[in-house]
């Protein structure tokens, strides 16, 4: 196991956890102005009712990238809600286009950074599950800080969660898998499973590239299991 990381090493709040890219393309454009206005959940305090014309359970997914996690679990859970907060601007285009193309209903979307909108919009309590996937593993040690996974992160995501609510988390990157699963045994009230694939999660995009180039995805599901620190 590497060397510890999270608030003792200077992770904090505000720390951003993603690599910028701000390209986009006329058809980027005309997607984002035809089709999210109908599936933006905007940035003020989530209101199920008002956003999905119900109250069902919802999950979140955090760095949806292109979709295709988002749009699959969507597809074969049309009885919950998901929520895909994505920063950039031509992964959500393009998961966009594909959920219609598709005909899933019950996808939503925030374009920009996770952790702002989960603190400031959901309510606590709320969340059935968060989905994290192949997120940047910034792999350095000294880049640490940057991983999403931390102290006060866990805090954040076990308060929105519901009594046995869930985070799923994938990765192919080792030392990320070793990261994450030190966090959740140093916050706490986690019941950790370790190896489980979701059955309805495609091969795709950076799990793909993975392994084909020989890497092993690393399944992690905590459920929450303690009371609040």
């Amino acid at each position: 196991m590497g060397a510890r990381t999270g608030a003792q090493d200077g992770a904090r709040p505000g720390v951003r956890t993603f690599t910028p890219r701000w390209r986009t393309s006329p058809l980027t454009a005309e997607r984002m102005a035809n089709l999210l206005p109908a599936r933006d959940v905007g940035h003020g305090v989530f209101d199920a009712e008002a956003v999905c014309g119900r109250r069902a359970p919802l999950v979140v997914e955090i760095g949806s990238g292109h979709g295709a996690a988002a749009i699959a679990y969507a597809a074969a859970h049309p009885d919950q809600d998901l929520v895909a907060v994505e920063v950039h601007v031509p992964g959500v285009a393009r998961m966009l286009a594909a959920a219609q193309a598709a005909g899933v209903a019950n996808l939503w979307v925030h374009r920009g950074d996770a952790l702002p909108w989960i603190a400031n919009s959901l309510a606590e309590g709320t969340v059935t599950a968060f989905h994290l996937f192949f997120p940047d593993p910034w792999p350095k040690k000294k880049h640490a800080k940057r991983r999403f996974i931390q102290q006060h992160t866990l805090d954040l995501l076990a308060a929105r969660l519901v009594p046995g609510g869930a985070v799923l988390i994938a990765t192919d990157i080792e030392v990320y898998g070793e990261h994450v699963r030190e966090h959740l045994e140093r916050h706490g009230g986690w019941s950790v499973t370790l190896g489980e694939r979701p059955s309805w999660r495609p091969t795709d995009g950076f799990e793909a590239k993975g392994t084909l180039a020989g890497r092993t995805a690393y399944e992690i599901t905590a459920v929450r299991s303690g009371p609040l620190r």
